[in-house]
């Protein structure tokens, strides 16, 4: 009898509480500045990850977890830092990058003439120069990477490479990296040879910046760069042709000062 009375005492006690809870007016985080604390709190360590003096004209504000990035860079490098170091901030999910690179404006012309030289020369001495066919287009300053790379590697050095470079506002990189293959760096070197071996095309091997470039992949081979003759450039696809084991060539070489007629799209 008294345990009775007991669960009937505290079954009285719950539905008290739960009347008297019913009746306290719902007090939301907004309300009580605890949802704004948290955002400000999250721009302050946004804010303090961007101490260094290449990022004095930036701005950060987090709201919802989206940080928005705003301001002013000399480098686009210095554009996509900004973001990655935020990125990490805890509390934030997101980032809106609207950062403006603020160098110097260099006419489209001259700036794709100086990447396209600078990129020429890139990773030289690692021996994957002659297997990179990477492109370069720039447009109001924004430049877009195309092409083939034969690593990662070679990708993220290209890319690094113009972003570091002063009057590039903006990098789209649209690179396609080789499939790794032990096959097709078979095909790779087996092409070289036959290409650079031949004595009407070995000149092509003395300037490390100017080589017939060579992208394989699956057992597919493309030709890409600038000869001097369309008999080089007709002699370069007969000897990758030639080569046992290949599924296609494709012939993608120019020549100098000449439209090319086989540009790839």
């Amino acid at each position: 009898m008294k345990t009775t009375k007991n669960i009937l005492a505290t079954a009285g006690i719950a539905a008290a509480l739960a009347l008297s809870v019913a009746g306290i007016p719902q007090v939301s985080y907004a309300a009580t500045g605890f949802g704004a604390a948290m955002g400000q709190d999250s721009s302050g360590d946004a804010q303090a990850k961007l101490k260094k003096s290449q990022f004095k004209d930036v701005k950060v504000t987090v709201e919802n977890g989206i940080a928005t990035l705003s301001g002013t860079v000399s480098l686009y490098e210095y554009k996509k830092d900004a973001a990655n170091r935020v990125r990490k901030v805890k509390g934030v999910t997101a980032v809106r990058n609207e950062i403006q690179v603020s160098g110097p404006n260099v006419e489209d012309n001259e700036l794709k003439t100086k990447l396209a030289e600078k990129l020429a020369y890139d990773r030289v001495g690692y021996g994957t120069t002659p297997f990179n066919a990477i492109t370069v287009n720039v447009e109001n300053g924004m430049v877009t990477l195309g092409g083939h790379a034969y690593s990662d590697v070679d990708k993220d050095s290209a890319v690094a490479l113009v972003s570091t470079y002063p009057g590039v506002k903006d990098v789209s990189d649209e690179i396609e990296v080789d499939p790794t293959s032990i096959m097709d760096d078979q095909t790779r070197m087996a092409v070289a040879r036959a290409i650079y071996g031949y004595p009407s095309l070995n000149r092509y091997a003395s300037d490390p910046a100017k080589p017939i470039r060579i992208s394989v992949q699956n057992g597919h081979v493309e030709l890409y760069g600038v000869v001097d003759s369309k008999a080089d450039k007709d002699t370069a696809y007969l000897r990758a042709n030639a080569v046992p084991g290949i599924f296609s060539v494709k012939n993608y070489l120019q020549v100098a000062g000449k439209e090319n007629e086989n540009e790839k799209p």
